[in-house]
């Protein structure tokens, strides 16, 4: 064994506890031994009164999932989920139902023998908590950007380590603001550090190129799942998810033809397809299809609107056209936002918007990939887009809106004023950046004056695609407190040490 690999491992079972190959059913299954969950358990988009919870096995079987507020699972109760077959890689979803509000939820995944009807797997567990209905104290996370610009799981190096500091917080939920994998990435089994350190990549089969195959794309989240803080991690807590670009490849925009010597499929459609339907295999979402915007309420102080700003953007160009009918994202979503903004009674309503609103995000030398386009002017190109939301969040008297942004790998905090904005009719507000999670670090990027950013803090690396050993990785964490309202950020490094912390008052 010591002559092995380090991805011979990995396909033999040893590496991460994954028997045989990531879709294929290990070499020692017969016929009448259990079947066996592959990736552990996760669950997500938890509400007061449902939440997802997800599993894989290593064969077609029925997933079942049993819940109950107390760990000896006394009394609790058991859902029949789905069959899990090769057409689903395997993978099963069970939305719970009729949980109680504000409480943690103990769930038990097993999956049932489709040969040997009664022979279940080994139970995997874990736990999630519910959404309040009354005034409560809130806390949780957000990041993004996981396993990017090369750099995967190395366990000498504490693997995907931020997860365990994020865990320790205790939090309620977890904002994946999107990049929850890098299918653009492929891995090298090892990276010399500047300080001469090699950095030793995991490696499977799907890390070895870009993901272009529906196995392909299964096999990135297949890959994250084997580091044991993220599992650990996504096992005891609900998630909510983003939809972004790596999940298909950088910068992508619906339409597009790739330039690209590493793709044998060049239409991004193509492969947007797929890596959706891996994308809702493999993530604890409750769509199957369709755009992922969606509003997550969590009791009287926060709503959650999740945008989708990839499913219907338009090409990335200079993004200074004055066409309304362009932009991130599309007529429906915006007046869904608008109309969500102006309904919601929520102390606080959280904008979790994965392309960050006043950073310039370029693509190549003259195109750009976000929302600005690095000027002070009137609002233009994709700008228009939330002018029009900002603005009528202001006229509606609409209060309390804080963005939420990762996509940039760096963490920061940009206050946005109209006195200092080209525009004057907007309520002030604040924008968080955090990440990467587990990426290389860079930054930071230029504002863009339009709506008056100020950056009050900025942490970024010395040198562009610093890597997770040198730290520079970040996760942002929000605390609301349950009788004041009070909205408290702090901006945190790998090891959960808060750098800046601020508190906006109701």
């Amino acid at each position: 064994m010591a002559s092995m690999s380090r991805r011979n491992l990995l396909r033999a079972g040893v590496a991460g506890g994954v028997a045989g190959t990531l879709f294929e059913a290990p070499a020692f299954a017969s016929a009448d031994s259990r079947p066996v969950i592959t990736h552990g358990v996760q669950s997500g988009d938890a509400t007061a009164d449902s939440a997802v919870v997800w599993a894989r096995a290593d064969r077609p079987g029925r997933l079942w999932v049993q819940a109950s507020r107390r760990p000896d699972f006394r009394g609790s109760r058991v859902v029949r989920g789905p069959l899990v077959t090769p057409e689903t890689g395997l993978t099963g979803k069970v939305r719970l139902r009729g949980l109680p509000a504000g409480e943690r939820i103990h769930y038990r995944a097993r999956v049932e023998s489709l040969d040997r009807p009664g022979r279940f797997s080994l139970p995997v567990d874990g736990t999630l908590r519910t959404a309040p209905t009354r005034r409560a104290d809130i806390r949780f996370v957000w990041t993004g950007d996981v396993a990017g610009q090369g750099w995967g799981i190395d366990p000498e190096h504490g693997g995907m380590r931020l997860f365990e500091s994020a865990r320790l917080r205790r939090p309620d939920f977890f904002l994946h603001s999107g990049d929850t994998v890098y299918a653009d990435g492929p891995l090298a089994e090892t990276v010399t550090l500047p300080d001469g350190r090699i950095w030793r990549n995991l490696l499977t089969d799907a890390k070895l190129k870009v993901a272009e195959t529906l196995d392909e794309y299964r096999g990135q989240y297949a890959y994250n799942l084997l580091d044991d803080a993220y599992r650990r991690f996504v096992a005891s807590v609900p998630q909510i998810n983003q939809w972004d670009d790596h999940e298909v490849t950088n910068n992508w925009y619906p339409g597009e033809i790739l330039d690209d010597a590493r793709y044998t499929e060049k239409r991004v459609d193509v492969l947007a397809a797929r890596a959706h339907q891996a994308y809702h295999e493999w993530v604890p979402t409750p769509q199957r299809t369709g755009p992922v915007y969606r509003k997550i309420p969590y009791g009287p102080l926060l709503d959650v609107f999740v945008l989708d700003m990839r499913t219907v953007k338009d090409p990335n160009d200079g993004n200074t056209y004055a066409d309304r009918t362009r932009g991130l994202l599309g007529r429906e979503q915006r007046q869904w936002l608008i109309d969500g903004l102006r309904r919601s009674r929520a102390t606080w309503k959280v904008i979790a918007n994965d392309l960050p609103l006043g950073l310039v995000v370029p693509d190549g030398a003259v195109a750009q990939e976000g929302v600005a386009q690095g000027d002070a002017g009137r609002p233009a190109g994709r700008e228009i887009e939330f002018a029009e939301v900002l603005r009528a969040a202001h006229r509606h008297g609409v209060t309390g809106i804080v963005f939420l942004t990762a996509d940039v790998h760096y963490t920061a905090a940009h206050h946005y004023d109209p006195a200092r904005a080209a525009v004057a009719d907007f309520t002030p507000f604040w924008e968080f950046v955090s990440g990467p999670a587990h990426a290389g670090a860079f930054g930071p990027n230029a504002l863009d004056g339009t709506f008056g950013p100020e950056a009050v803090f900025v942490h970024a690396p010395p040198v562009a695609n610093t890597s997770p050993a040198l730290g520079y990785q970040h996760f942002g964490e929000v605390e609301i407190d349950g009788e004041s309202g009070a909205f408290t950020v702090h901006l945190r490094d790998r090891d959960g040490v808060a750098l800046w912390s601020t508190t906006l008052r109701p």
